[in-house]
């Protein structure tokens, strides 16, 4: 039996990863360390799931590193997902993303480190923002790493913390990078769930400059196949090694506000404009080329499949999200000191 350790486990992606593995590893035990902020709810994981005799719940902060490390003594692999996860967010409340994603991170490779001998795998969950905007396309893991948001250069700085350890010190660490995800239980900040629920209350869309940023979204249960691959993918041939994970397809923000809308029976005059959130990165699209090749992997959910999905979801779990309703937009200070709500 083997114990898979997840931390941030009660978030969007994390708590996905969970129900993916409950189902598929019927012999393996899970482990939840997650401190419950604003973007993490106990109900993302399913009553099932807690109830079971093989999943352990542990309410704590990331930081706290006797609880770390007494988690990781008792785990064979453990999957860091642990993160402040929102862009926007971070132009504020910069120092927090610093505390928890690269102190975290760190508290997590140096009990990793401490229990190499048991560890057989420590899957580190970065994010594309760590390049900024594409200098090519599509974007390999050789892409520079330009990020232009603190919560960019926060995770550039975990990305980077957990190459050094596998260089020093030998750790069993791969480092994921996935591109934007979407799905069920995404919190009401990200942009996707803001336009489906703000369609589902008649509201108008609001969208941040003329909405051309373009993105690859990324379903989040291909992502928590992809994570599971390189958990069990051979050691030799991931150890220390990046993926990238998307679909090698980018959609614009001002289309998916579109699509939304089409789909509620709604018209352009639903779509309102606002100044560009700044540190905005215009154009990201992943190449998939090393994630098949070395995993195997290839995202099955086409994006109107995958939006349909969600959709569903919101519509049939209002009381879930509706908590959410005072966050969906967030506090940024401008060079002048006036705060601007995105």
């Amino acid at each position: 039996m083997k114990t898979v350790l997840v931390t941030g486990g009660a978030g969007f992606i994390g708590s996905n990863f969970i129900r993916h593995i409950y189902r598929k590893y019927p012999d393996y035990r899970i482990m939840v360390l997650d401190s419950l902020t604003y973007a993490g709810n106990i109900e993302n994981i399913p009553q099932e799931i807690r109830d079971a005799d093989r999943f352990e719940f542990w309410y704590g902060d990331i930081n706290n590193l006797d609880l770390v490390n007494d988690l990781v003594a008792k785990s064979q692999v453990i999957v860091h997902f642990a993160a402040e996860t929102h862009v926007a967010r971070s132009l504020y409340l910069n120092r927090v993303f610093f505390t928890t994603d690269v102190l975290g991170t760190q508290s997590v490779a140096n009990a990793v480190l401490k229990h190499a001998d048991t560890v057989d795998r420590f899957i580190h969950i970065s994010t594309s923002e760590v390049y900024g905007s594409a200098r090519v396309e599509p974007m390999d893991e050789d892409h520079p790493l330009e990020p232009t948001t603190p919560y960019a250069a926060a995770k550039a700085g975990a990305d980077r913390l957990v190459s050094s350890y596998v260089v020093s010190y030998g750790i069993p660490g791969v480092i994921i990078r996935p591109f934007n995800n979407y799905g069920p239980n995404q919190h009401l900040e990200k942009v996707i769930p803001r336009f489906i629920t703000s369609a589902i209350l008649n509201e108008p869309f609001t969208i941040h400059g003329d909405g051309a940023a373009a993105r690859d979204w990324l379903f989040v249960e291909d992502t928590a196949e992809a994570v599971d691959r390189a958990v069990h993918a051979p050691l030799e041939k991931v150890r220390g090694e990046v993926f990238n994970l998307g679909t090698g397809i980018s959609i614009s923000v001002i289309d998916i506000a579109r699509k939304i809308a089409h789909i509620f029976g709604l018209d352009s005059s639903n779509l309102t404009f606002m100044d560009e959130r700044f540190g905005q990165v215009q154009n990201h699209i992943s190449s998939t080329i090393k994630a098949q090749q070395v995993l195997g992997f290839v995202a099955q959910t086409s994006f109107d499949k995958g939006l349909m999905q969600a959709i569903r979801w919101y519509k049939a779990n209002t009381y879930l999200w509706e908590k959410q309703m005072a966050m969906r937009k967030v506090p940024v200070k401008t060079k002048d000191g006036n705060i601007v709500w995105y």
